[in-house]
């Protein structure tokens, strides 16, 4: 039995059709994986779903009452005064609202007078009995269980929402989701920003979970481990396959195949019609030009051949009208980055910088060099300050205590994690015009690699999704001409297709890269250093890529422990990091004694480890 079905939903904005004839249900107990291109209007349908937006044809009905949903958003519209607790104990809104009027009201018993006391203290009994009766002190206990499960310290429930990282918020939310017992769960990106640990937290909790689930992902793997069936969206309508995404890609490229084969075999036959139609085309002006006004079997001849190929000429078009289309692929962004011309050796250095937001510690004692070709990949668990080291590189913030220098002729381009950087009241067209130097012809044909055309260009940044939002934010890089650019989690909200182009843009991007993602693939193809981000705010440089960082890793857990080797191996590491972090020196015979210093510390690594 469904829990939730739509049937030819239509959507419409400003006379342009978002998507038509959709249909899309989720059964009882049943995780369904809705994809599709970026601006497609998948979180519009969702919206649909709820009844927070009207179709402009078609119908949904629902067998659970919305206010039964657990519902995560892209980009949930949160007080910036609310705390996490609150926040958390806000899925349940009739007992958060108790909860609320309870607090408020002991508050009053401590200040009331004499005359109001006792009206104060019979409020509170009343609203502390319809708490009870609803269980509302395990609620809470639940509420803080489910905290410190998605690995929230006590001493960080009192933060502001707005302060926590896109992995914090992220998983705060899903903790706002269990606080309100939901029946159907509606998930708009609920893997994004997730650490491992995280998703598989996440993959392990729907397992259990004994309600539906409809979810938005561009996680390739994370849909396989979680989907029943996978449902695409595309403006002409809904498809749906049973199993993850890679059943979805092995039926697509089935379909592809034999829409191929039977395109090949129309197409010979629409060329069989079109060779006899010219073949009565000629035996009819033939037998015409012989039959004159005096000779009627000629004349008969050429009206018999006349009518064939009228016969077939209507056959040609009855073929044209049904025959199926080549298959095509769908367009895809095009990018190739401007890098300015940089000489300097060394980009960037961090001397002993701690970072804080008020009281609260986020890093300590980061020492880091960037080198000019240097493509370096900051990794660790939700909440360990991989955002507020990248502000702090580009100067967003300034250290508590020690110190971030910059060359001073370095440009930076930044590709902000939530999108702050964009203004939702521009267009997209606005957005590239205030650049100097670029026209209206310019613009577009930029917008239009970007698969932003016609009409689209001049949609406000705000009203844009954010898949959408993340190509405008990759055009603003396209015109950095940076030396270094800063990425915080660049993927996260494209589209699959998308998503594979600017891998493969960043893989051949000549400059110097400092990025932040989630995504294992991306990171083990681009990365060349890796900086580990640990859970006490302290961080390790590793000299390598991720692959090999992981590889060092689980050579050291495979290794037998014997405390003063292994004492002897973190002391030559710390000597290493520090000599290849070391400016090359300007005379030859310096730069030579360096290197041998860092061979012979490396020979001695070698052979500690075995």
């Amino acid at each position: 039995m469904w829990i939730v079905k739509a049937q030819g939903l239509t959507v419409e904005r400003k006379g342009r059709v978002l998507f038509k004839n959709v249909d899309l249900s989720v059964g009882e107990g049943e995780r369904v994986a809705l994809i599709g291109r970026n601006g497609v209007g998948k979180t519009t349908l969702l919206r649909c779903l709820t009844g927070a937006l009207s179709p402009d044809r078609g119908s949904v009905t629902r067998r659970v009452p919305v206010r039964r949903w657990g519902m995560l958003e892209q980009s949930p519209p949160v007080s910036e005064r609310i705390q996490l607790l609150d926040y958390v104990r806000s899925g349940d809104a009739e007992l958060h609202r108790l909860k609320t009027e309870l607090s408020r009201l002991e508050q009053l018993l401590t200040v009331s007078d004499h005359r109001r006391m006792e009206e104060v203290l019979s409020r509170y009994t009343a609203v502390q009995e319809a708490y009870q009766s609803l269980d509302g002190y395990s609620w809470e206990r639940e509420t803080e269980a489910v905290l410190t499960r998605m690995e929230f310290a006590a001493d960080e429930w009192n933060i502001p929402f707005t302060q926590l990282s896109g992995g914090q918020k992220t998983r705060a939310q899903l903790a706002r989701l269990l606080a309100g017992r939901p029946s159907f769960l509606l998930l708009d990106e609920p893997t994004n920003h997730l650490d491992e640990k995280m998703l598989d937290e996440l993959s392990e909790w729907l397992a259990g979970f004994k309600g539906a689930c409809l979810f938005v992902s561009h996680d390739r793997d994370w849909i396989d481990r979680v989907a029943d069936a996978t449902v695409e969206l595309t403006p002409q309508g809904s498809r749906r396959v049973h199993g993850g995404y890679t059943a979805f890609q092995q039926e697509r490229e089935r379909e592809r195949r034999e829409q191929a084969a039977l395109y090949q075999k129309q197409e010979q036959e629409r060329k069989k019609l079109e060779e006899s139609i010219q073949r009565y085309h000629r035996w009819f002006n033939r037998a015409h030009n012989a039959a004159g006004e005096r000779n009627p079997f000629y004349k008969k001849k050429a009206n018999k051949h006349q009518s064939r190929l009228q016969a077939k000429e209507k056959a040609l078009e009855r073929f044209k009208r049904e025959q199926v289309k080549r298959p095509t692929e769908p367009a895809t962004i095009q990018v190739k980055w401007e890098e300015g011309s940089f000489e300097p050796r060394e980009l960037l250095r961090v001397e002993g910088a701690s970072f804080a937001y008020g009281d609260r510690t986020v890093l300590k004692r980061v020492d880091l060099t960037v080198w000019r070709g240097d493509r370096l990949a900051v990794i660790g668990p939700n909440g360990s300050g991989k955002s507020t080291l990248l502000k702090g590189l580009i100067g967003k913030i300034e250290p508590e205590k020690g110190c971030v220098r910059r060359h001073p002729a370095l440009r930076v381009g930044y590709f902000a994690q939530e999108l702050e950087e964009l203004d939702p009241d521009e267009t997209v067209l606005e957005s590239l015009l205030r650049r100097p130097g670029i026209d209206q012809g310019k613009a577009r044909n930029i917008l239009a690699s970007f698969l932003f055309r016609q009409e689209e260009v001049h949609r406000k940044i705000g009203q844009l999704s954010m898949g959408e939002k993340c190509r405008v934010a990759f055009v603003n890089l396209y015109f950095s001409g940076a030396h270094l650019m800063v990425l915080d989690e660049p993927t996260n909200y494209l589209d699959l297709a998308t998503r594979e182009r600017i891998e493969e843009a960043l893989l051949h991007y000549p400059g110097t890269l400092i990025l932040v993602s989630h995504d294992r693939r991306l990171i083990d193809r681009v990365s060349n250093k890796t900086l580990a981000m640990k859970k006490d705010h302290t961080s390790f440089f590793y000299p390598g890529s991720t692959v090999e960082y992981r590889r060092w890793l689980q050579e050291r857990a495979e290794a037998p422990e014997d405390p003063e080797v292994d004492g002897q191996v973190r002391e030559l590491e710390l000597t290493l990091t520090r000599l290849m972090a070391e400016e090359a020196p300007e005379e030859e015979e310096e730069r030579k004694a360096l290197q041998s210093r860092i061979d012979r510390v490396q020979a001695r690594l070698d052979k500690l480890k075995g």
